[in-house]
Order: structure tokens, then sequence, then C-alpha cells
């Protein structure tokens, strides 16, 4: 990879300080990558693409107290992904997309942004099977997209493909088959600081998911001494290690990143910070 290259920063990986009003505008490090700034031109313009981001975060917040799965989450998603692909690809891993099909690596680019931005889509429909309804959502949403985006049909058929093999395949109990797959997989899985937490946490839903994630204050992802990604958690409570063991360990096992991630989780100051006073059940 260049050296010239950008990663996203650290505060692209971080929910906005203040929620957004209005649409919040998709922003990537795509300069090097005429199609991929191209596609997230499209994707802003997109009214109806937010308003199914929209809906997937009504469901999933304001109908089942769950935590963030609208712009915010998918924003913070692809900047994670993109940024997890480029420390491989400077480290020598060769993307599927190139390998199984001659490609290049602004398309794995792509296909990883693409997923990301998509992988929730299905939420608008309902929680369940989300993944699977997500599939026939992306499919039509990227036709557009991508039209006109390659010269030739054959790269943007297998463009859109490896998008939809890489959304299925973040499911809990996905097996992806490609890099870019288990990139979008382990990204996921990342955006788990208290912001993304805040909105059922606030509203008083106090489960192991939100008081864990609660405790999350930061997530740094850089290059690591002895692995291409080294993946730094600070919590302010152990309670966010539910976060680390159950969630991030289910996602990134079985994706196939393993042999090139290291995960480091501390604990922020001298006592714990509490996060409820008094906790009955």
């Amino acid at each position: 990879m260049n050296q010239d290259i950008e990663l996203p920063s650290e505060e692209a990986l971080l929910p906005p300080a203040e929620p957004p009003h209005g649409k919040l505008a998709l922003h990537l490090p795509a300069r090097h990558n005429p199609t991929l700034q191209k596609l997230v031109d499209r994707i802003n313009a997109d009214d109806e693409v937010y308003a199914l981001w929209e809906c997937a975060n009504v469901n999933a917040v304001t109908r089942l107290d769950m935590s963030d799965h609208g712009p915010v989450h998918v924003h913070i998603i692809a900047n994670i992904a993109l940024k997890l692909l480029r420390l491989l690809i400077a480290s020598g891993v060769q993307p599927s997309i190139v390998r199984d099909h001659g490609l290049t690596t602004e398309d794995a680019e792509v296909v990883v942004v693409l997923a990301a931005l998509t992988h929730d889509l299905g939420m608008s429909i309902h929680r369940m099977d989300h993944e699977q309804f997500s599939l026939f959502i992306a499919q039509m949403k990227l036709r557009e997209w991508l039209d006109g985006a390659y010269g030739d049909a054959r790269t943007a058929t297998i463009v859109r493909s490896e998008t939809l093999h890489a959304i299925i395949s973040h499911r809990s109990d996905g097996r992806p088959l490609t890099v870019e797959a288990g990139v979008v997989r382990v990204a996921d899985a990342l955006d788990m600081t208290k912001g993304r937490s805040r909105i059922p946490f606030e509203a008083g839903q106090v489960d192991i998911h939100s008081l864990s994630a609660a405790a999350i204050d930061k997530v740094e992802i850089s290059r690591g001494e002895t692995k291409p990604i080294r993946i730094a958690v600070t919590m302010t409570n152990s309670a966010g290690i539910f976060q680390i063991d159950e969630l991030l360990k289910e996602k990134l096992h079985g994706s196939g990143l393993e042999p090139y991630v290291q995960v480091e989780a501390t604990v922020e100051g001298e006592a714990e910070k509490k996060l409820i006073q008094v906790f009955r059940l």
C-alpha cells in the first residue's frame, strides 16, 4: 500500500459529540480511490437509504431498546472497516477480491465500505433475520450505486456479489469466506463505545449489554508490534469485559482475521467508575 494513503482518523471512529441534526454526511478518506469517492458522493445524495437507516434505528432503539443501528453506526463501521483493511494491505495481506478475481485493492475498499453501510438495512424490517433482509434491500441499492461506476459488467457484478457475501457473514453464526467479509464482521463488533449505548442506557435500559457498552471509554486501532492490527480498548469499569469476551471475541472467532489482530484491554484510573448506584432484580 502506498505510504501516502490515509487511514481514517480516530475521530471518525467515534460517535459525534452531539446527536446530528438532519442528515449525517459520510466522511471517509477516499481521495486515493476515485471510485470509492464517487460512490460515497452518490450515497450522500441518496435520501432513500438515509430513510432506511432511520427506520432501522427506530426498530432498534425506539421499539426494541437496543443500541444504535442507524446512520451514526454505519458511518463508524465504514471507517473502521476501511482502517482495518488498509492496515492489513500495508502488512502484505492480499484481499480476496484481488486473489480470486484479479481485481484491485481499491475494489476491496469499495466492498468493505458498501457492506458496512448496508449490513443492517434489514433492521428496517425486523430484528429477526435482519441479515437476510439486508441482502435484498442492499441488492436494490447496490445496483443503483454501482451503475456506471465501473466500465464493465463483470467488475460491477463481482463487487456486488462480494459485498452481499460480507453482509450475510456479519451475523453471529456467519462464516466469512473472504478477507473483506472478515473485516466487516470484526468492524461491526468494534463500535462498542459508550456513545453507542447512550440512548437505551439513559432511558433506563440496564442490562449487561448497555452496562458493558457504557464501560467502554475508547477503542483505538493502530498498527501492531507483532501483528498487523492492534486494538486497544480502554474501560472505566471491568463490566466492559463482556463487550470484549462475548461480542468482539465471537465476531473475531471464525472471521479469518485471528492471525492478524491483537486485542488489549485496560481499566483506566485507580478506582472503577460507578455506572449505577443501585441494581435491583
